[in-house]
């Protein structure tokens, strides 16, 4: 293995040689002299390896001259910030939201329905509704897992169960985090499709922010339409920067088409970046569509709610269709 790697690197330098215009070395005259590089209009070797060193690009046949670079220094920046900086600001975030989401609900508590459920249902998703929202969180907690392991994986997971298994788990993320991208982009155009209209600003929406949502206190229950406003920004989050992340992975996905190599890493950061900020905020939203309040999670499963808690959540959603949508309990 070495050898190969040896010769293969003999062959690059031999390559970038040749485009450098360096030729082998001259034949002594007759006089048994041989002309120096000045004489022979010849680029010394140190000249080589300088120009190389600094990034001018050599020669590759049927490539753009931009891809006949043999060192590009600017890597070395990029790996730094991508494993300094951006990984270390991305762990104190992580960590730091999910202690704020632990200690809120050391302190608050569940989320009840006040009355207690009615034992009224009242359709709030229906199927397609469903499938769109699981195409896309299904998808964005594949991209996430396999992300945050690219990212964190070498220093908290491969020392506990070895390089080998460690290697073979991120070669099989890489493959599953390129293809559920595609599902997460079709995930965004179907819920845009879908709720756009219903996640624009609404007069509900200020009384919402001034009461916190109803969260801070029992007994705060702030009208609400389909959507409230903290929805609203979960769903504006998801649509822009979702679409950012997408579509810089996408470029990533394919190098060279939308971008050059420069052009790439900082794609890279931004992916990076804007992947754990997504991420900051769906730990939320986990958080409270599950054990963070009473009755939420059935909105996304069977499509179906509680009537009391749609009505002290989304009073004013609940005014439009009582009556239309309701069954009894099962």
């Amino acid at each position: 293995m070495r050898w190969t790697t040896f010769l293969a690197l003999l062959m690059m330098v031999a390559g970038f040689w040749a485009g450098y215009g360096l030729e082998p070395a001259l034949a002594a005259s007759s006089d048994g002299d041989v002309p120096t590089a000045a004489q022979s209009g010849q680029v010394t070797l140190p000249d080589t390896w300088r120009a190389i060193r600094q990034g001018e690009p050599g020669f590759i046949a049927g490539q753009p001259q931009d891809r006949g670079v043999l060192i590009q220094s600017e890597g070395e920046t990029w790996r730094a910030a991508r494993n300094g900086k951006l990984t270390w600001y991305a762990g104190l975030a992580l960590v730091g939201v999910s202690l704020a989401i632990g200690a809120f609900y050391l302190i608050r508590g569940k989320i009840m329905i006040e009355g207690g459920p009615s034992g009224r249902m009242i359709l709030r998703f229906n199927r397609i509704e469903r499938i769109g929202h699981w195409l896309t969180a299904g998808s964005f907690l594949v991209l996430g897992v396999t992300g945050l392991n690219i990212m964190f994986g070498r220093w908290l997971l491969e020392p506990i169960i070895g390089k080998t298994l460690f290697s073979w788990l991120t070669w099989a993320g890489k493959w599953l985090h390129n293809l559920s991208g595609f599902v997460f982009i079709a995930g965004l155009v179907v819920i845009f499709a879908l709720w756009a209209k219903d996640n624009l600003w609404d007069r509900y929406d200020w009384g919402w922010i001034m009461h916190g949502g109803g969260l801070l206190k029992m007994g705060d229950h702030p009208p609400a339409a389909k959507f409230n406003f903290g929805q609203k920004t979960q769903f504006w989050m998801v649509i822009v920067v979702g679409s950012l992340v997408a579509s810089t992975g996408v470029s990533l996905l394919f190098p060279f088409t939308f971008a050059q190599l420069h052009g790439m890493q900082v794609m890279q950061l931004i992916h990076a970046g804007l992947a754990v900020v997504m991420v900051l905020f769906i730990l939320g939203h986990i958080y409270i569509g599950t054990v963070g309040m009473e009755g939420a999670s059935t909105a996304v499963t069977t499509g179906y709610v509680d009537l009391e808690w749609a009505r002290e959540h989304h009073s004013v959603w609940v005014e439009e269709v009582e009556g239309k949508q309701t069954k009894p309990a099962e």
